[in-house]
């Protein structure tokens, strides 16, 4: 794939990562606890009818200066014990105003760093989920990793616990870009990690890198890569970082280190683009890198991708996904949900009342609709406005009307060769899939590029 730095500045700008529509930010204090088990409930008829868990552990050893999530430094054994206990009481609580038919498909923990914690403590909340809900023989179950924690005899506790799938944060194999942020490296030789999860039954394992951190260069990073393709792992993510310091105020230290130019990180991503699919995986959504017998790779074929907040799932393993620990955010066809970020009011709240909602989300009908629209494109590539009509009893023209469409808003990527325009489908070409956020905004009523809200798209 040919892209030039200038090409790839044309639709470099803010915009929304579509991982929940609308996106995050539209999230408001109103949506109380109340609101919260009247969603709960509806849900047990809304699609997808089965049911995904999250679970966050929010603590970390230590903090790097580039991420964005919801973590604080380790605690002490008894505040862990505390912090599991009330994730015990939030699944009680939540899982009795659902229907317990239906089966879980996917289980999903991440963080923070959930290895950081003792395996007791995961096996606890594990054998409660098994105590209350129905495990598909199927389900999902995955934990993300970081190397630096990570012992063999985990990894055997883990599998015996029914996991068998993990991601392992790898970030960069470099280790002056690893202290530069922060963050500690692999205990054990990450070959030697992949290899015995492959033992254990592990599948879909993947490993996590990030480019646009201090002291990377086009050069160093595709030799990162290299060593990342020697591995083999079925899936490769290439994150773009991004530097959101009013957000995330950590993230001022590596300005003092100095970030990588943008035309330094562009070439890092088309260079990526091109190394991962000549050494033969297969680009999906964005930033994702399959091997082609992966199931992400069958689904993305089929036009059967899915994403939630955890990332990207299949169709047959996603379900309404519902949120358990500090800052956690439940995904409902009807609504958003979303924990207290601060873990100790988290406790209390669970402690006190048996829910800790912070902020929600409440969709309209017509956001229900371009949620649809957004996930096509995003996931899949294409959006077929009688297929999404269909759904909801439209006609293509409704959902036109209501997405705002314009082929004028469509012609620099069809120009580009980014996409094409077929009578009611919109179809992404294989180079447009790095500027889906680009073509989902095109499609988004309620898109405002403001400086400060959102990340560059590239």
């Amino acid at each position: 794939m040919s892209v030039s730095n200038e090409f790839l500045n044309k639709y470099n700008v803010s915009g929304p990562r579509y991982t929940s529509y609308p996106p995050a930010n539209f999230f408001n204090n109103t949506f109380s606890v109340a609101d919260y088990i009247d969603e709960l409930e509806a849900s047990n008829g809304q699609v997808p009818k089965d049911i995904s868990i999250y679970i966050h552990i929010p603590f970390c050893p230590l903090r790097c200066h580039f991420c964005g999530c919801s973590t604080v430094i380790a605690q002490k054994k008894s505040v862990v014990c505390r912090y599991i206990d009330a994730m015990k009481s939030e699944i009680s609580n939540v899982s009795s105003h659902l229907d317990l038919q239906r089966r879980v498909t996917q289980i999903h923990w991440g963080g923070g760093t959930p290895n950081s914690i003792e395996m007791s403590f995961i096996r606890d909340i594990m054998d409660h989920i098994r105590g209350i809900f129905t495990i598909s023989e199927k389900a999902e179950i995955a934990m993300e990793c970081s190397p630096a924690y990570l012992e063999f005899s985990d990894i055997d506790q883990l599998a015996e616990m029914g996991f068998n799938r993990m991601s392992l944060g790898i970030q960069d194999f470099r280790e002056d870009v690893l202290k530069a942020v922060n963050r500690m490296g692999p205990k054990y030789p990450v070959k030697d990690i992949v290899n015995y999860l492959r033992t254990k039954g592990f599948r879909g394992i993947n490993l996590d890198f990030i480019y646009g951190l201090p002291l990377q260069s086009p050069e160093s990073f595709t030799e990162t890569l290299k060593q990342a393709i020697e591995i083999r792992p079925d899936r490769i993510v290439t994150f773009s970082y991004a530097h959101v310091p009013w957000v995330k105020k950590a993230q001022k230290q590596l300005e003092k280190i100095g970030l990588p130019t943008p035309e330094d990180k562009m070439e890092m991503l088309v260079n990526s683009i091109a190394q991962l699919e000549e050494a033969g995986y297969i680009s999906i959504g964005i930033d994702h890198f399959v091997l082609p017998d992966d199931d992400l790779a069958i689904a993305f074929q089929q036009k059967k991708l899915h994403r939630n907040f955890q990332g990207y799932c299949t169709l047959e393993t996603t379900g309404q996904v519902y949120g358990f620990g500090a800052s956690s955010i439940g995904q409902f066809f009807g609504a958003y949900a979303q924990n207290l970020k601060d873990f100790p009011k988290y406790i209390e709240a669970v402690e006190q009342t048996g829910y800790a909602i912070e902020r929600g989300y409440k969709l309209s009908r017509d956001e229900q609709i371009i949620r649809s629209v957004v996930n096509s494109i995003m996931c899949n590539g294409i959006l077929e406005f009688e297929e999404i009509a269909g759904q909801f009893q439209l006609t293509p023209q409704d959902i036109k009307k209501l997405t705002g469409f314009n082929p004028s808003k469509f012609e620099d990527f069809i120009l580009d060769d980014l996409m094409v325009l077929e009578g009611d489908t919109i179809r992404i070409r294989d180079k447009g899939f790095m500027f889906a956020r680009n073509i989902a905004m095109a499609l988004d009523p309620a898109y405002n590029q403001e400086e400060n809200i959102y990340s560059k798209t590239v």
